[in-house]
């Protein structure tokens, strides 16, 4: 038996496709969520599970179990491949197909090593729970090796940590990776100093925190340093092997190398045949539609928003979820006759980083907050943002347990074998 409701399509379980989702209940419409993944992912935190605080269950969640009670809503777990715009069907891996009236693609973003791809096996991104995981592995196995290692010069290799990028990602990492070795693993060895570890980070810019207040950038700069972390500017990276790092004139061996540095938007502006700009984010209209297409809109990192001043809207969680929550009243407004054109507008919610367990930079714009208070306001937002008291329960209390002991839980080495580690 045919159902005749308004069928609505939606790519990606992240911020943007599940906060469309579930701004669209209770209207007349049946809905296919179809996600790669059978997991919905809290990206904020993702780096404290790459650097053992927090365990793959407190940052991720069964899309099945988020939408159970959501009987208009079927999950899907498949593999986009492309769209057929115009017999307005979504094309499957496995040669099935999905139509749609409505289709939402919120896909994300994926790595981008501008234009030096083969640089990834020896410096992995941060972007899903694999690589969260790899990268975990990678760090704790660069001790467990150093440990074993008699040569003085690849030991001390094995005992570098090399971070490209110095955005919030990177700064994070490495103010979390200077902690866990100078202070969670000291002592635990006993042919190594773990304090010895240098953590550096190279950024190409002048200064790290780009988006921030330059004041906030020189703060977070000094933090960092206190930390024991080397901040390296105004050097473009030239090379990543096994061996190491090269960035400017310098050489530095380092077998452990983490990627902040770019992504690039998922194959949407492919699928769709859609213009898009040079990281592959589909050049949207207004009301965050696709050219030609009023039935398809592309949100989140798939999509370039510009704001007034044409800056273009960030690559943010809250962005993801405003562009969910406008494109579900837009669905909304259609159903009930209403097309006239509904642009959308971006309310900035302002930028967070935090360094280590004790400080953090917070830019509202109107106040700009460090140290300690700017640290537990970081942690309460994005505990407020977890998904159920019990993860919110289970964060906090990880993070009360490191803030008093320096002790980090989720210190296991789990994965296959990985010669790059």
């Amino acid at each position: 038996m045919s159902d005749a409701r308004h069928h609505v399509v939606v790519v990606g379980a992240g911020f943007g496709g599940l906060e469309f989702t579930r701004a669209l209940a209770r209207v007349p419409v049946r809905i296919t969520m179809i996600d790669k993944r059978n997991h919905h992912l809290f990206q904020p935190l993702l780096y404290q599970v790459a650097t053992t605080a927090l365990a793959t269950s407190e940052v991720a969640w069964p899309i099945r179990h988020l939408l159970r009670k959501r009987k208009d809503v079927t999950t899907l777990l498949a593999n986009v491949t492309g769209v057929d715009r115009a017999g307005k069907r979504v094309l499957l891996d496995d040669g099935s197909t999905v139509a749609y009236d409505t289709l939402v693609l919120a896909t994300g973003a994926r790595h981008a090593y501008f234009g030096h791809d083969e640089w990834e096996p020896f410096a992995p991104g941060l972007k899903t729970l694999e690589d969260a995981t790899t990268i975990r592995r990678r760090i704790l196995l660069a001790f467990e090796q150093a440990e074993r290692e008699p040569d003085p010069a690849r030991r001390q290799a094995l005992l570098t940590i090399a971070i490209v990028g110095g955005g919030p990602t990177g700064v994070e990492l490495a103010g979390t990776i200077a902690e866990l070795a100078h202070d969670t693993l000291r002592g635990e060895f006993r042919n190594i100093d773990t304090r010895q570890t240098r953590v550096v980070l190279i950024e190409a810019g002048d200064r790290i925190l780009a988006n921030f207040a330059p004041t906030l950038s020189n703060y977070a700069g000094k933090a960092l340093e206190r930390l024991g972390v080397v901040v390296e500017l105004g050097r473009a990276v030239t090379r990543c092997d096994a061996e190491g790092v090269v960035f400017g004139d310098t050489v530095l061996p380092a077998r452990t190398i983490l990627w902040a540095a770019g992504v690039a938007a998922s194959p949407a502006a492919e699928w769709l045949g859609a213009k898009a700009d040079r990281a592959g984010r589909v050049l949207v209209e207004p009301d965050l539609s696709v050219p030609g297409s009023p039935e398809i809109f592309v949100i989140g990192d798939a999509a370039l928003v510009l704001r007034p001043d044409g800056r273009p809207v960030p690559g943010v969680a809250p962005s993801a979820k405003q562009e969910g929550r406008h494109v579900a009243a837009t669905v909304k407004a259609r159903l009930a006759g209403d097309t006239s054109p509904r642009p959308f507008h971006y309310k900035h919610a302002g930028d967070l980083a935090t360094i280590g367990k004790r400080a953090a930079a917070i830019d509202f714009g109107w106040i700009k907050l460090t140290g300690w208070l700017a640290w537990w306001l970081w942690g309460i937002a994005h505990i407020y943002f977890l998904i159920g008291f019990r993860n919110r329960l289970a964060v906090s209390l990880s993070w009360l347990w490191i803030y008093v002991t320096g002790q980090r839980s989720a210190r296991l080495i789990t994965q296959g074998d990985d010669d790059k580690s």
